[in-house]
């Protein structure tokens, strides 16, 4: 069996909210499988819903840039929360995202190895390097995504000074303020309620397979009596309130007066009064960090102390 470190404890511990020495025994039972103890732990009803969206560690910013219909969205990595809020570092940025504006590159390798608009006799990652040393601190360009929309408009949303950053593509015959207003309100709920998709169509089969495998199990450990019925009655109920949370149009619209209106709700209505169906195709979403942890001195050993590892 695998050893289960302070470490790997930790970071169950975040990722579920459950107690230390729950998370050790679910490590044990899982042979140090990290997915599978999220299972465990939640079919016993000690973790909520694993969002899978990882800790928020690392320092940085987010920059999200739009050009007619074109946009693109990057995230720069920072050893410290110092470095993100330098006016230099924050130029920088800004530049990487013009870079990503403009680039046909699939992936960050390629991206990398372009030759860097500002010199182009140096690369991205030159140039990058160059920054590193001006800078004092290890940067990192993690990722970037480029859209373009050919049957509408594309916004984006830049939240808590470079924090996260939303780009939004929505198809609409008629691109008009009023328009742009409703997609920019919709990236601001990606922004504050973290969907996953857009709506329940892209959401495979398996996933939600897996969904009821795990909450069957939950609701037999917190109802060891209750019949197939009422245990299906339970599944329904809570596969279909995480849908909600999951999918953007089905989110209760973070602006709406009566707190019950939904996304969907609200981009029909920006449909009637515009005159044309207005529809959200995809969105992006990045946060600083999101995944990645930072360095955190004698944490581990702590734990170890605590549970006589």
């Amino acid at each position: 069996m695998a050893a289960i470190s302070a470490a790997m404890v930790k970071e169950l511990r975040e990722s579920t909210g459950a107690g230390m020495m729950d998370c050790k025994k679910a490590l044990a039972a899982a042979e140090g499988d990290m997915e599978k103890a999220v299972e465990i732990l939640r079919e016993k009803g000690l973790a909520a819903a694993a969002k899978k969206a990882g800790r928020i560690a690392a320092e940085g910013l987010v920059n999200a840039i739009v050009e007619g219909n074109t946009a693109a969205i990057v995230e720069v990595n920072s050893e410290t929360d110092f470095v993100a809020k330098n006016a230099d570092f924050q130029a920088y940025v800004a530049d990487v995202a013009k870079q990503a504006l403009n680039s046909e590159s699939a992936d960050i390798e390629a991206f990398l190895a372009e030759p860097w608009a500002g010199e182009p006799s140096l690369t991205v990652a030159q140039e990058l390097s160059e920054k590193i040393a001006v800078i004092g601190e290890n940067l990192s360009i993690r990722r970037f995504e480029k859209v373009v929309n050919n049957d509408g408009c594309v916004v984006s949303y830049v939240h808590g000074g470079g924090r996260i950053g939303v780009l939004v593509d929505a198809s609409c015959e008629v691109v008009n303020d009023e328009v742009k207003e409703a997609l920019k309100n919709i990236a601001m709920q990606v922004a504050a309620l973290r969907p996953q998709y857009v709506c329940r169509d892209e959401i495979s089969a398996d996933f939600i397979a897996k969904e009821k495998e795990i909450l069957v199990a939950a609701a037999k450990n917190e109802k060891p009596d209750a019949n197939d019925k009422i245990i299906e009655g339970m599944v329904a109920g809570r596969l279909n309130k995480e849908l909600k949370e999951f999918c953007l149009v089905d989110q209760v619209y973070v602006k709406a007066e009566d707190g019950k209106q939904t996304v969907a709700k609200y981009l029909d209505e920006v449909s009637k009064a515009v005159g044309a169906k207005l529809t959200v195709k995809r969105f992006v979403r990045f946060e600083t960090g999101e995944g990645l942890e930072k360095k955190q001195e004698n944490f581990a050993e702590e734990v170890a102390k605590q549970m006589g590892m």
